[in-house]
């Protein structure tokens, strides 16, 4: 699988490990270039320098051929727009969108996006853990 990740945070780096490792074929795209020194040596990946909502950035990415685009900056509104450009333009199959919001999570899956409400979740999980 042919893999992009926008954001190169705590969360882009672990998938892009965990991806890498089980053999697929990862990009991970970021703004700040020291931010892919989080990575480290044993990552053998490709690494964009550049903003995931221009479409440039993305076609460099190899954005055309990927199955897959996970949207994970700290950024909802430029998570979502990064995820709907992906999916929309470029006609990537799967598309995942990383959201903090609440409430915006829930308009955009009503958009049609996929995403993943680290807050929702965060909360179930100590809630559950609470009544456990």
């Amino acid at each position: 699988m042919k893999l992009i990740i926008l954001g190169c945070g705590r969360v882009g780096v672990r998938l892009a490990h965990t991806m890498h490792s089980a053999g697929h074929e990862v990009t991970i795209v970021d703004r700040n270039r020291d931010a892919f020194t989080k990575l480290g040596a044993d990552y053998g990946g490709k690494m964009i320098l550049g903003t995931g909502i221009d479409q440039d950035v993305l076609r460099k990415a190899g954005i055309e051929q990927a199955d897959a685009f996970v949207a994970v900056t700290n950024g909802d509104n430029t998570n979502a727009m990064a995820a709907q450009i992906a999916k929309h333009i470029f006609g990537v199959p799967r598309v995942v969108a990383r959201l903090y919001d609440p409430v915006r999570e829930e308009t955009y899956r009503l958009l049609g996006l996929e995403t993943v409400c680290a807050t929702v979740m965060g909360a179930d999980k100590i809630r559950d853990l609470v009544l456990a």
